[in-house]
C-alpha cells in the first residue's frame, strides 16, 4: 500500500517589524496554529496531480520535472507556485498532492509561505530552517514575488510558546517567550491584495535606492538618514530604521511583563506603515483607530507586506472576544514550525 505523506504549514503574525527582511534589519514573527495541510502520495508516475479544497474543482496537472516556461500558463495562480516547488524540490517523481488551508488567502498571514514550506516537508527538503526557507524564497522569486526570508524561516523555525526575532543581516534567531498575560488577536481587514501587482515591488526598489546613499537600512542609524535628500526615500528608511528599533524594544518589553509598553509600540509601529512606508490605506487606518477603541486592546497595527490584509491586536488575556469584533478575527497561539514537528 503507497505512504501517505502528510504534514502541516503554519502559517504567521509578525507581531511587529514589517519590511525589514529584506533590508538585513529585524523582525519578530510567531507561527500560528492556522496554516496549510499537505498529503502527498507519490505513485511513480511522470506527473502531480494537484487539489485544494481552496478552489473547489480547480486541478492542476504537472510534469514531475516541470517546465518553466509553462508554468506561467497554469490556473488557478497557487498552481503556478506549487510548480515552482516541484521545480526547486520536486520529489523526483509523480503522484497526488491534496491541500487543504485554514488561512485566508491573501490577508497578510504568509498563506503562500505556508504552502511552501509544508511541500518543502512533504518533498523531504532537508533542514535546518534557514536551509529550507531559502528554498521556499527561490520559489517565490520563480514567479515574481521579491518575498524576503521572514515567513518561511518562521514558518519553518518558529517555536511554540515564542515570537522568533530574526536578524536578516547575521541570519541568527532568538526566541522570545511571549508574555502569559498576554492575548494575540488577528484580525482581517477584508482588503485583499496580491503581492504581484500591489506595490510591493516599487517599495523594494525604493529601499534599495536608499541603501545605495547609506548602506543596509536594518543597520543603518537615525543619523544616517541626513544623507537622503529624496523625500520618498527618507520616509522608507526612516521606516526601516525605527522598525528595527522597535522590534528589539518589543522584544524587552515582553521579557519585562510590560504589555501596555508593547502594545503602544505596535501602535507606533502602524503609524510608521501608514506615513511613512505608505503601505496602509485611509480604510485600513479608520479600522486600526476602531480596534484600538475595543477594551483591553493594548496595541494594533497592520501586519505583512500592507496594502490590505489582516491586523494583529495585543492584548490583555481573554480582554477580546473575536467574535464581537465584526469582522472575521482569530484568538492565536504561537505554534511550532515545520521543523520542530519533524520526527526525531
Amino acid at each position: 500500500m503507497t505512504e501517505i505523506i502528510r504534514t502541516f504549514g503554519p502559517g504567521r503574525v509578525n507581531l511587529i517589524g514589517d519590511h525589514t527582511d529584506y533590508n538585513a534589519g529585524v523582525a519578530l514573527p510567531m507561527a500560528i496554529g492556522l496554516g496549510v495541510s499537505a498529503a502527498w502520495t507519490p505513485d511513480g508516475s511522470d506527473r502531480i496531480v494537484v487539489r485544494s479544497d481552496a478552489y473547489p474543482g480547480a486541478e492542476a496537472v504537472m510534469a514531475a520535472a516541470p517546465d518553466p516556461d509553462a508554468r506561467s500558463d497554469l490556473e488557478p495562480a497557487w498552481a503556478r507556485l506549487v510548480a515552482a516547488m516541484v521545480e526547486v524540490a520536486g520529489p523526483g517523481t509523480g503522484g497526488l498532492l491534496e491541500l487543504t488551508s485554514t488561512l485566508p488567502t491573501g490577508a497578510g498571514l504568509s498563506s503562500s509561505a505556508a504552502l511552501c514550506v509544508a511541500l518543502a516537508d512533504v518533498f523531504a527538503v532537508p533542514g535546518p530552517a534557514d536551509r529550507i526557507a531559502r528554498v521556499c524564497q527561490q520559489a517565490e522569486h520563480c514567479i515574481g514575488v521579491p518575498v524576503g526570508l521572514m515567513d518561511p524561516l518562521v514558518c519553518a523555525g518558529g517555536r511554540a510558546g515564542h515570537a522568533l526575532c530574526i536578524d536578516f543581516a547575521t541570519g541568527a534567531t532568538r526566541p522570545v517567550a511571549l508574555a502569559s498575560d498576554s492575548q494575540v488577536v488577528v484580525v482581517d481587514s477584508g482588503l485583499r491584495r496580491d503581492l504581484r501587482t500591489a506595490p510591493y515591488a516599487a517599495r523594494v526598489a525604493e529601499c534599495e535606492a536608499a541603501a545605495r546613499v547609506v548602506g543596509p537600512l536594518g543597520l543603518a542609524t537615525r543619523a544616517d538618514l541626513a544623507a537622503l535628500t529624496d523625500p520618498v526615500q527618507h520616509r522608507r528608511a526612516r521606516h526601516v530604521v525605527t522598525e528595527c528599533e522597535r522590534v528589539h524594544a518589543v522584544a524587552a518589553a515582553f521579557t519585562a511583563g510590560d504589555l501596555a509598553g508593547a502594545g503602544a509600540l505596535l501602535d507606533e509601529g502602524h503609524a510608521s506603515l501608514s506615513a511613512d512606508f505608505e503601505v496602509s490605506t485611509p480604510a485600513l487606518d479608520a479600522m486600526a483607530v476602531q480596534l484600538r477603541s475595543v477594551p483591553g486592546v493594548l496595541g494594533v497595527r497592520l501586519t505583512g507586506a500592507g496594502f490590505g490584509g489582516c491586523f494583529v491586536l495585543l492584548a490583555e488575556r481573554g480582554a477580546v472576544d473575536p467574535a464581537g469584533l465584526g469582522l472575521p478575527a482569530w484568538a492565536v497561539a504561537a505554534v511550532d514550525g515545520t521543523l520542530a514537528r519533524r520526527p526525531v
